[in-house]
């Protein structure tokens, strides 16, 4: 029920509850809500009031002479509304009614005082002269309610396909605009003018077009304007109303015709079209015309004012087509805040956000709104992506507070004064007012609660270092060895890059890392991969792998980006470029990437310069947050023969022989601006004895944990796991991918024919061992384990 609440009358109940606090009493009562009324200045109340030349002081000093005063409370407890302040707030849901306004403000809650005659506050205001009759004459004359209903009489289509937006000005119904001065005068300077005085504001989504009509209205009520303008009054004109219910051929001409006759017939009227390219077309039907044609006549005669707002996309679309319709209008173009003017605009309208959720905004949080989005959510555009932000934080702040105060309660069993009184007891009262208990309400919303919001819609991990999260940073590299054998170049690299970007010191414009992993197969580029993935995000599937195999075709480029106009499938966009815009945070691993096509290579070009690529939609695509990784086999002979051929006599002189030969190789394949765009280029070594040991000790971990849910355990002796090493990569060419086949081969099939044939006697743990040239295994912690059972 508090949405019809203006802001001023939420404030009002705040200033109330912290008076009630001050005279230490247990509910809110309506004196207090009389000193709340008080404090709040610059309103149509404080007028009457001032009218009695009674000071705030005196008036406080009159309510402790007539009310018992007790300890002072903390201003942050919890006060519930006293029975009497609740009928206050009920007559003034009734006056607001019967004065046909939408909105409760001050006004309504200094009928609902004097309404309620035997409270304190009543008597204070009846000895100074006010009447409830001459407050609420004064109130209905003020608040131009008669001009409204000879407004809806006069102009009956009017009022019901429109909304008057100077009305809601007046009501106090619009949020404040901030800055924007610019476009508001072009659109003054159009709206005066003799002929073709009909201005188009053309921005993208969420840049504040409406919010500039919007202030224009606020202007008017403030008779900021010239002359010309004092007396007009702005009408947001909806077509899908007029559009609505239009089932047979001439009732929305009809309708439009009769709209524009009242339009005609008062001129003050500006007429204010959303969304102005759904007039081509809307209500047209076969040999009809559409809602543009049937204005276009009153436009260029100037019969009357029309203000219009659409994006560029659907203004080149729409109405750039459309020759003689362009012409009637003035182009005023409305380009996103700069950072600095979204803050300021934040500031504005931090008041409103505050008043609604029943919280306070510190300055890093609007701060933090604005540079986050601007960079997390590139796809949206200031100030309206930073406002859904703040809003949504100040939502979550108020539900946590919520909770902490239900489970606060539900610890002290109620107190003694909610289970006696009507405030909780009497559901009848109460349900009256489900949200008193939000309105008094307090919380702050700070960076961290807007870091939060944006992590939860993008996924990316953008919350303020904390010391555990320092202390995982400074491990990457031995957190990514514990699945990683050796490769230790590569995980270094990679850690370099995360901490870089964890620490806000990497280049906005680039992605976080890209990196070419060369090496044989086998040797853990690609779980390289893997581990990140599940180091970040805690799951592989986070890593988004393309097999550049797929795309060895010219013509496959259009798989990436998406088909070119005019082609099958071309609405639907590329693999590539969805993936990420769902992921933008991720792991891009591209499998064998000199096996794609050549032109492949000059698409990524931009996204490792830039950050960016554009789809065949032509929507533009961040990979500003993405790890990329592009694995290849070439140069793996170079490698592989390290060491045999008799390089130099050193092995640091060896490995420097070979790299070059294998950069000599990525030069063939590769373009200088391909390779010179990469972070680093990364060579992974052959494996060892040593490192395939390790290897199988890992694969073993995974088994197990594949196994836990039987309740078996599976240990390899040393000599079991250099018996599959030496029988299974005797040709290193193949690196460690015969291990995993040799363990399912040695290992799990025999394993598995024992579980079913019930021969491991209830065993745990099942140890394995070389036994001659085969592997035996045997149950561990079983009493007659009996003879070992050999694995032929």
């Amino acid at each position: 029920m508090f949405e019809r609440y203006t802001e001023k009358a939420r404030r009002v109940i705040f200033f109330a509850r912290y008076e009630a606090s001050q005279f230490g009493a247990a509910a809110i009562g309506p004196e207090h809500l009389l000193l709340g009324l008080m404090r709040e200045d610059k309103t149509l109340t404080s007028r009457f009031l001032a009218r009695t030349q009674a000071p705030l002081d005196a008036i406080r000093r009159e309510i402790e002479g007539r009310a018992p005063f007790r300890e002072k409370h903390s201003a942050a407890v919890e006060l519930p509304l006293a029975p009497d302040t609740k009928r206050v707030l009920q007559y003034a849901h009734e006056e607001s009614d019967r004065l046909q306004h939408r909105h409760i403000g001050t006004e309504h809650l200094l009928l609902g005082l004097l309404k309620e005659e035997r409270s304190v506050a009543a008597e204070i205001l009846y000895e100074r002269g006010l009447r409830i009759a001459a407050v609420r004459e004064e109130i209905a004359r003020a608040s131009g309610s008669p001009d409204s209903r000879t407004q809806k009489k006069d102009t009956p289509h009017l009022a019901e396909f429109s909304r008057d937006l100077t009305d809601d000005a007046q009501n106090d119904k619009l949020d404040p605009l901030v800055g924007r001065e610019n476009e508001i005068e072009r659109v003054i300077q159009i709206l005066c003018r003799r002929t073709k005085n009909n201005p188009v504001l053309i921005g993208e989504p969420g840049v504040g077009k409406t919010a500039i009509v919007e202030g224009l209205a606020q202007r008017i009520k403030a008779g900021d304007v010239p002359s010309f303008l004092e007396h007009k009054r702005i009408l947001s004109l909806d077509l899908s109303l007029i559009v609505a219910g239009t089932k047979y051929r001439g009732q929305f001409e009809e309708r439009l015709k009769q709209i524009m006759r009242e339009l005609v017939e008062n001129p003050h009227y500006i007429v204010f079209i959303d969304e102005l390219h759904t007039l081509v077309g809307a209500g047209s039907a076969e040999g009809s015309l559409d809602a543009a044609n049937i204005l276009k006549p009153a436009l260029s005669r100037g019969e009357i004012q029309c203000i219009g707002a659409t994006t560029p996309a659907e203004f080149r679309k729409s109405i750039e087509k459309d020759r003689s319709l362009e012409r009637r209008f003035q182009a005023v173009k409305v380009p996103p805040p700069s950072e600095d003017e979204a803050v300021q605009i934040l500031e504005g309208l931090r008041e409103r956000y505050e008043a609604f959720h029943q919280v306070r905004y510190t300055d890093n949080a609007l701060e933090a709104a604005v540079y986050q989005s601007t960079r997390y959510i590139p796809d949206r555009f200031l100030p309206d992506k930073a406002i859904d932000v703040i809003d949504e934080a100040g939502a979550r702040v108020k539900l946590r507070i919520r909770r902490e105060q239900m489970a606060e309660v539900e610890r002290r069993q109620f107190s003694d004064e909610k289970g006696r009184g009507p405030y909780i007891g009497e559901r009848g009262v109460s349900a009256r007012f489900p949200e008193e208990e939000d309105m008094l309400m307090t919380g702050e919303v700070t960076k961290d609660d807007i870091e939060e919001v944006i992590a939860r819609w993008t996924g990316i991990p953008i919350t303020s270092l904390k010391e555990e999260e320092q202390h995982k940073l400074l491990r990457i590299e031995a957190e990514l060895h514990e699945r990683v054998i050796a490769q230790r170049p590569a995980i270094s690299a990679l850690a370099r890059a995360i901490r870089r970007s964890r620490a806000g010191l990497k280049n906005p414009q680039r992605p976080v890392g890209s990196f070419l992993f060369l090496g044989p197969t086998g040797v853990g580029k690609t779980e390289v991969a893997r581990s990140l993935a599940e180091f970040l995000f805690g799951s592989e599937r986070s890593m988004i792998r393309f097999d550049m195999s797929e795309y060895m075709e010219k013509h496959s480029i259009s798989k990436m980006i998406g088909s070119p106009p005019g082609y099958v499938g071309h609405e639907e966009g590329g693999q590539l470029t969805e993936r990420i815009k769902r992921s933008p945070y991720s792991v891009l691993l591209f499998d064998e990437i000199e096996k794609a096509h050549p032109d492949i290579f000059n698409i990524l070009l931009q996204v490792f310069e830039d950050g960016i690529l554009t789809d065949a939609l032509g929507n533009t695509v961040d990979f500003k947050n993405a790890i990329i990784i592009m694995t290849s086999n070439i140069g793996a002979r170079f490698i592989q023969k390290r060491g045999t051929m008799g390089f130099q006599a050193t092995a640091d002189a060896s490995r420097e022989k070979m790299e070059e030969m294998v950069m000599s190789a990525v030069r063939q394949t590769f373009n200088p601006e391909f390779i010179n765009r990469l972070d680093e280029v990364i060579i992974f070594d052959e494996l060892h004895d040593d490192e395939l040991l390790e290897i199988v000790g890992l694969q073993v971990e995974q088994m197990n944990k594949t196994l836990s849910r039987t309740g078996l355990e599976v240990r390899l002796t040393e000599e079991a796991r250099r018996w599959i090493v030496q029988k299974t990569c005797a040709d290193r060419s193949y690196g460690a991918r015969p291990l995993r086949r040799a363990l399912q081969k040695y290992v799990e099939d025999p394993l598995s024919e024992d579980l079913i044939q019930g021969m491991l006697g209830g065993a745990t743990l099942i140890e394995v061992f070389q036994d001659g040239e085969d592997l035996g295994r045997r149950p561990v912690g079983v009493e007659e384990p009996g003879d070992a059972l050999l694995i032929h």
